[in-house]
Formats: C-alpha cells, sequence, structure tokens
C-alpha cells in the first residue's frame, strides 16, 4: 500500500546520509519514525546501496528483546559490520535499550559506520540527550501528520477532489496519527487505536519514567490540560482546582506529571515571552497537545473552535522550524512568537474576525509592536487574503495545506 511521503523529514535523512554524526528521530509514539526510516531505507537501496549494508533493528519487536543490553546490541552489531563498504545501521525505539549511549558512542567511532536512531521518551528532547552523546549528533523532531500530510493521504486512502473544509473537520475529529486514515472513518476503530497509544505514553513513558503512583490522579491532570488548551496555566492553578473538586495533590507533584507529559512529547510547552524586554517569563506559559484525536477520546469532541485552531498553528509554526511562545506587550497577548535564524513572525490566531469587535482585539497587540518583523492574522475566515497596515490576513486551511508560505 503506498504511504504518504513525509518530504521534509525525508529530505533531513538524505542530506545527512554519510555524515560523520550520529542522525536521532524524537517524536512521539506512532507518529511515523519506523515508517520514516522504511522510506530512507527504500531511497538508499535505489540508490547503490546493498541490502547487505543495511541493519536493521526495532527494540517494540520481540525478535530482538535480547540484545536489550548495551553490550549484547554492540557485540551483535560489530559482528555484522563490513570492513570496506558503509554501514548504515537503523536502531528503532533504542530507549529499551538500558545505557544504549555506550554502544552507540562505540559504534559511532568504528569505520564506515552511519548511525540512525529514534526515540519516544525523555532523552530525545532534552539536554540529557546532548550528554548522553558527547554532543555527536543531529536531531529531527517529528510529529504526526501536518494538514498538508493529511490532505495528501485523504486523496490516497479515502475520497479524492474533496473540499478543504471537509478534510479538515476529519482531521480535528479523528485525529493526525498517520494510521488513523486507513480506519476509513471507524470512530470505534479510531478511538480504540488511539486510546492504545494514549495508555503506551502514559504508562511507559510517564508513569514508569517518573515512578507515579496514583494513575487516577495523573489522567485528572492530563484532562485538565487538555481542556486547557491555549490558555494560560500554571501548577498552582491546576493544584489548587484539584484540591477544590476533592483531589489532594501539591504543586510539585504537578510540575513532575507535567514534565513527564511534555518529556513524553504527547504535551508541548510554550513559555510567555516579553516582546518589549526580550525575554521569557517564567509563569503562566501554554500547552498545547500533540493531537486533537487524543484530546477527543479523553475530553469528548469539544467545539472550541478557535482553541483547537490555535493548537494547530503551534504545531505548525513548530514543523516548519521555529521556536514557539507566546507573546506579552503591556497588558496585550500576542498568540505566538515564533523565532528561527532569519527573524521572528507575530501570530494572531482566531476562528473568525468578522465581527468589527472581534477584529479590533485581535490587530491591538500587532499596533504596540514597533518592529518591521510580519504579522500574521489566521482564521477559518474563508475570505480572500489581504493586507492592511503591514498585517497579513490569512485563511487557515490554505495556510496550514501550505498553499501559502508568506515567511518561509
Amino acid at each position: 500500500m503506498k504511504s504518504v511521503v513525509r518530504k521534509e523529514d525525508l529530505d533531513f535523512l538524505v542530506r545527512s546520509k554519510d555524515r560523520q554524526i550520529i542522525k536521532v528521530v524524537s517524536g512521539v509514539r506512532r507518529c511515523g519514525k519506523s515508517t520514516l526510516f522504511e522510506m530512507f531505507r527504500e531511497h538508499l537501496l535505489k540508490n547503490g546501496v546493498k541490502k547487505s549494508q543495511i541493519i536493521e533493528i526495532n527494540f517494540e519487536d520481540l525478535e530482538y528483546e535480547h540484545l536489550r543490553s548495551y553490550r549484547e546490541l554492540y557485540e551483535n552489531i560489530k559482528k555484522r559490520l563490513k570492513k570496506d563498504e558503509m554501514n548504515y545501521i537503523f536502531l528503532d525505539e533504542i530507549q529499551h535499550v538500558e545505557e544504549f549511549e555506550k554502544a552507540v558512542d562505540s559504534l559511532f567511532i568504528q569505520k564506515n559506520t552511519d548511525l540512525y536512531i529514534t526515540g519516544s521518551n525523555a532523552y530525545f528532547m532534552s539536554g540529557e540527550l546532548a550528554t548522553l552523546l558527547s554532543g555527536r549528533f543531529v536531531e529531527l523532531k517529528m510529529l504526526p501528520f501536518s494538514f498538508s500530510e493529511y490532505c495528501e493521504g485523504y486523496s490516497l486512502y479515502r475520497k479524492k477532489d474533496v473540499l478543504l473544509q471537509e478534510i479538515y473537520n476529519d482531521y480535528v475529529s479523528e485525529s493526525s496519527f498517520p494510521y488513523t486514515l486507513q480506519l476509513n472513518g471507524s470512530q470505534k476503530e479510531i478511538s480504540d487505536y488511539l486510546h492504545g497509544i494514549y495508555n503506551s505514553v502514559l504508562i511507559k513513558d510517564v508513569v514508569a519514567r517518573h515512578k507515579i503512583t496514583d494513575i487516577m490522579m495523573l489522567n485528572s491532570v492530563v484532562k485538565f490540560v487538555f481542556d486547557s488548551i491555549g490558555s494560560p496555566i500554571s501548577s498552582t492553578k491546576i493544584a489548587n482546582t484539584m484540591k477544590s473538586n476533592g483531589r489532594k495533590i501539591d504543586q510539585k507533584t504537578v510540575e513532575k506529571y507535567l514534565q513527564g507529559l511534555t518529556e513524553s512529547l504527547i504535551l508541548y510547552h510554550a513559555k510567555r515571552y516579553d516582546i518589549k524586554g526580550k525575554q521569557h517569563l517564567a509563569t503562566l506559559g501554554k500547552y498545547f497537545v500533540v493531537d486533537i484525536g487524543l484530546r477527543n477520546i479523553l475530553l469528548g469532541h469539544k467545539f472550541d473552535v478557535g482553541h483547537i485552531l490555535e493548537n494547530l498553528v503551534f504545531l505548525e509554526l513548530l514543523r516548519r522550524g521555529y521556536d514557539v511562545s507566546v507573546g506579552v506587550i503591556d497588558e496585550c497577548e500576542v498568540d505566538f512568537v515564533a523565532k528561527n535564524d532569519v527573524g521572528i513572525i507575530y501570530v494572531q490566531v482566531a476562528a473568525t474576525v468578522r465581527d468589527n469587535i472581534t477584529f479590533e482585539r485581535e490587530v491591538r497587540p500587532f499596533s504596540k509592536i514597533k518592529d518591521n518583523y510580519p504579522k500574521l492574522l489566521i482564521t477559518l475566515d474563508d475570505d480572500p487574503d489581504t493586507q492592511f497596515e503591514g498585517i497579513q490576513k490569512l485563511n487557515a486551511l490554505r495556510w496550514l495545506a501550505r498553499d501559502l508560505k508568506p515567511f518561509d
């Protein structure tokens, strides 16, 4: 069966091929890391690499359980290395190998090795990985399908010539996890699949790593944060809310839970950023969920259209290579301040701004920003895209589908 080509992610691996550096692909479970490796191996075979030069191990396959010792893993691979040819080594979900960095570092210093590893938990989004691998790596941070990729998959597995709005409705009501597209809109199968992902992340990547005993309380915190996407929250606010509902939990425990959830890549945290002072603030950031479908299975289908759109725009900015914060200027908030090596963009997100009062509220923060970096107002209004007073007003569906790339 055909697969959606994750072109930008595949290009990253192609560009990095044969470079003397470890290639790390991180991302939440089931976001497509293993499939990406399959695509890249196909690319290698089509471009002169022999099958005998490729070594692949997926540590979620019981066949390789005996290699979960770093020493066994190293000895097994070392015996298979070709002396006079490049060896392409793929180690999938390597977090299952205790002290895996010892095997990886030892393989890295061997002649003619090109190393590719994936992981789904804490090591793969924190400074911890840099310490473990001595900084000798480049990292690709994967997410589930973007809306653009989902549109491509929709035409492969579902219908062709469908209105963008219909595809978007399925995207937010079903899931962005790649496999769900093949479930043909079966709500029960999609729900069962997402519950499986959620439980795996919670138990294997959060509970086990942080030795959490009160799983019911952890679930309650997850539901609270999922319900609050796009709203400023703090560990103190969460703890106080739980206490008011008769659930005893302290601020430090909440912080521990939030750390585990962000490390597992099921949640992303956007810090507040003082635009005038040019510094991050310590409190009241926002959290966003990696997939709206996961939110749906825990909370039901909530119709907070604006917050869902804000979540999707946040993730898309990450995909496009930006570091994303929540902007603060005077008493106003800018939904996103997105930075990369080129510069900054300021983004406001709203379901609609056809009402004059809403429009004025959304553009007011822009008027306080005195620099000349791009300012985007992204809405679901299906109106012609316009530009006024340095602000670009864009249709969200076309922007998410990458029909427009005004700042790439």
